[in-house]
């Protein structure tokens, strides 16, 4: 079993010194009026999210641009991170690319731990692990899983899928992050025994769904039935020349035009 890092500790602390069990219901100008400081969603030029820290009150801003109230939750929830755990420190305006840090991919951070650690505190704030194993454990994986787990605990089909791979006893998968039309990093669950390509700072697969959502110019081509599209293994991934023989996988893709990126998400029933 995965050790819990301080950041998932600290959420679960705030929820347990607030007696909640969750905060799915509550909204978030109420929830940081909760914890003394003030909460505002107005337009924000050049970020998503950012925090000002006062002598007494600290204020956390939410650009109201922001297409889906579920990612308006994540970035209130990180900046509630940052107030938590990093009071005091000099922090950059969180834009798009913080939200989609995970763990292992701390060589990718210019600015320190914090916003890794500000986004491991507000998966656990809006997604607690013990409510999402209730939810997710003996459940096949597919994309209407995912639908459903994001809608039950009103958070990002992103934030959702990555709660998800962080997880133990779960479905394995694999996460593949690309923009701009390269592959930046990928993630897989230590069960799923394969091995990705070296496509790094590359194009995805041509065969690969992914591909099909470039080409289309980051469009939802699938219906919900539709969007766990059947690959063949070594679409993304090397196949062992003696023993390995090609099969059946999965991948279903969350593509967001707006930044142009994807989220591919592979995986063998």
């Amino acid at each position: 079993m995965k050790r819990s890092t301080n950041a998932q500790i600290q959420a679960q602390k705030l929820l347990e010194d607030c007696g909640l069990d969750e905060i799915t219901d509550l909204p978030m100008d109420l929830f940081v009026a909760g914890l003394d400081a003030v909460f505002i969603e107005e337009e924000l030029k050049h970020c998503d999210g950012k925090i000002i820290f006062g002598n007494s009150k600290a204020v956390i801003k939410v650009n109201s641009h922001i297409q889906f109230p579920e990612r308006k939750r994540f970035v209130a929830a990180h900046e509630i991170g940052h107030l938590i755990m990093h009071r005091g420190m000099k922090l950059p305006d969180d834009v798009f690319s913080n939200f989609n840090i995970i763990s292992g991919m701390e060589k990718m951070l210019k600015n320190g731990t914090q916003e890794l650690e500000a986004n491991e505190f507000a998966s656990e704030l809006l997604m607690p692990e013990k409510l999402f194993m209730q939810e997710a454990r003996g459940k096949k994986f597919s994309p209407l899983l995912i639908k459903q787990l994001a809608e039950r605990f009103k958070a990002s089909l992103t934030a959702t899928v990555f709660k998800y791979l962080q997880l133990d006893n779960l479905h394995p998968i694999c996460l593949v992050f690309i923009e701009n039309g390269k592959v930046k990093y990928w993630k897989k669950s230590d069960e799923l025994k394969v091995w990705l390509g070296d496509y790094n700072r590359l194009a995805p697969p041509a065969d690969s769904v992914a591909m099909e959502y470039i080409q289309k110019d980051y469009e939802f081509i699938y219906k919900m039935e539709e969007k766990a599209q059947e690959i063949s293994k070594s679409t993304w991934f090397n196949l062992n020349k003696y023993n390995d023989e090609d099969s059946v996988f999965y991948e279903y893709c969350i593509p967001t035009r707006r930044y142009k990126t994807i989220l591919s998400i592979i995986w063998e029933d």
